[in-house]
């Protein structure tokens, strides 16, 4: 029996929410995938662990949406209920693995954003977004770093390694600017300090994907054309494919426990 989609009260703040949460869980299924097929065991668990960080950080932000929202949905519901046009995550953080160099490089963008979003939202006014915001940026440094050092290596590496680097730059480059966009609600939120204008971190986040760039000898595209539609829920075809597996289970089993 089809089992229905939740229905959602989108408010400035639910919606914020869970834009937020949505970035966070689609990134760590992501990066969940690697499991036992990145290239080294070390490595194999350093990106399982930065997954569970993302997904440790959507659990806390759905629950969030949840209490704001004030009905009987919770975070299983938003992650297993929703169809992929109820999903409001970055189109950056949806696109498949493809190799290591193109989710390394997916990584280090969205961390030099979260890091300083993050840092940036410990200054809230709503005290629940402040508080997720401290444990997340220590996490998020973290990840920051690690994608930082493999960008290095893989750009100052081998000819293919270097190759492989640039070009997944020169893929991704185009699902950025998504980050540092804000629709009316938002807006609202940003101007009574509960939420913060991701442009005033557009230029530090340039500055730090330029000195690592730098030092790996690679370049950051000169384009200026984005994509969008993540935010206002149209997706890449990537997206569905992606939820058919994380919700097969809750889809199939409705109301399952264990």
């Amino acid at each position: 029996m089809p089992v229905a989609n939740i229905q959602v009260s989108e408010t400035p703040l639910v919606l914020y929410t869970l834009r937020r949460a949505d970035d966070a869980l689609i990134l760590g299924h992501r990066l969940s995938e690697w499991c036992g097929h990145a290239p080294m065991l070390e490595e194999d668990m350093a990106l399982s662990n930065i997954a569970l960080d993302l997904i440790g950080q959507a659990r806390e932000l759905y629950t969030y949406a949840a209490k704001v929202e004030g009905k009987d949905n919770d975070e299983d519901k938003f992650a297993y209920l929703r169809d992929v046009r109820q999903y409001r995550n970055l189109l950056l953080v949806e696109q498949p693995n493809g190799d290591f160099a193109q989710t390394l490089v997916r990584q280090f963008f969205y961390s030099a954003f979260a890091d300083l979003y993050w840092r940036a939202m410990m200054t809230s006014r709503d005290a629940t977004l402040a508080a997720i915001a401290a444990k997340s940026e220590k996490e998020s440094a973290y990840h920051l770093r690690h994608a930082s050092e493999w960008i290095i290596r893989l750009g100052d590496g081998t000819e293919e390694s270097h190759a492989r680097a640039q070009g997944a730059i020169d893929h991704l480059w185009s699902f950025t600017s998504e980050m540092f966009a804000v629709d009316d609600g938002e807006r609202t939120l940003i101007d009574v300090g509960i939420a913060i204008d991701p442009a005033t971190l557009r230029d530090r986040w340039l500055t730090t994907l330029a000195n690592v760039a730098s030092e790996a000898t690679l370049s950051l595209p000169q384009n200026n054309w984005m994509q969008q539609g993540g935010r206002a829920g149209r997706h890449s075809e990537h997206l569905g494919h992606l939820l058919s597996e994380l919700q097969s289970m809750q889809r199939t089993f409705p109301g399952l426990t264990w």
